[in-house]
């Protein structure tokens, strides 16, 4: 059965739904895919590091006060338990995750889309975060919230609002107007809230970024 979930802003006001075109659950076929990760199938461990990133071509970095609690987490004992990240063990300070290709840049700003499998509890929702290439951060204004299950997610970058992200604190600041998302070097996730175990907390199963790769 579909669910129409929404996309929620800062201030967790619905601004879409997903069935206005943000996000759904159609694949995304017309864009060069630049970087898929969906994490070794290894034990669970905090923090998640190099080790779980199944991408060779990948590096991965922790972020933000409480960054080193980031868990890579799996449950033997659940049917169909993925391999993911989670933020639950997040308990002492904001946080976020970044991926980033080891000989490339993207270019997001013409066809630039993200699709990822999600799973958020209680108030935290996951928004996706990007390192331009002068070093600069930007959050989107917009996010994903509380689903009953794992649920699969299409993201027009053009769709999203965006503020300037304090990488260090894991603040989000003033808005940022049509930004250049030529030169992206970084593209990763946070909700902007500290962890609360299983009650209140972001998973992320895996990811696609769809791009023009940039040697």
């Amino acid at each position: 059965m579909y669910h129409k979930f929404l996309l929620i802003s800062f201030f967790f006001i619905p601004l879409f739904l997903a069935d206005a075109g943000v996000c759904n659950e159609q694949t995304i076929v017309n864009d060069e895919l630049f970087f898929r990760e969906d994490w070794k199938e290894i034990p669970a461990q905090i923090p998640v590091t190099q080790e779980h990133v199944l991408n060779p071509d990948l590096i991965v970095t922790r972020h933000g006060p409480d960054g080193d609690s980031i868990k890579k987490s799996h449950h033997d004992n659940i049917e169909n338990d993925p391999w993911y990240i989670w933020s639950g063990s997040c308990e002492k300070g904001r946080w976020a995750i970044s991926l980033k290709k080891k000989d490339a840049l993207v270019d997001l700003s013409q066809n630039g889309k993200i699709r990822w499998r999600v799973k958020q509890s209680g108030p935290h929702v996951v928004k996706i975060i990007l390192e331009l290439a002068d070093g600069s951060w930007l959050a989107a204004e917009q996010g994903f919230g509380e689903t009953p299950d794992w649920h699969i997610f299409d993201v027009d970058l053009k769709r999203l609002g965006w503020r300037q992200l304090n990488i260090q604190t894991i603040e989000a600041g003033e808005r940022i107007k049509s930004p250049d998302l030529s030169r992206v070097r970084s593209i990763g996730w946070t909700d902007l809230r500290i962890g609360a175990g299983t009650p209140g907390c972001t998973r992320v199963d895996w990811i696609e970024v769809y791009g023009l790769s940039i040697p």
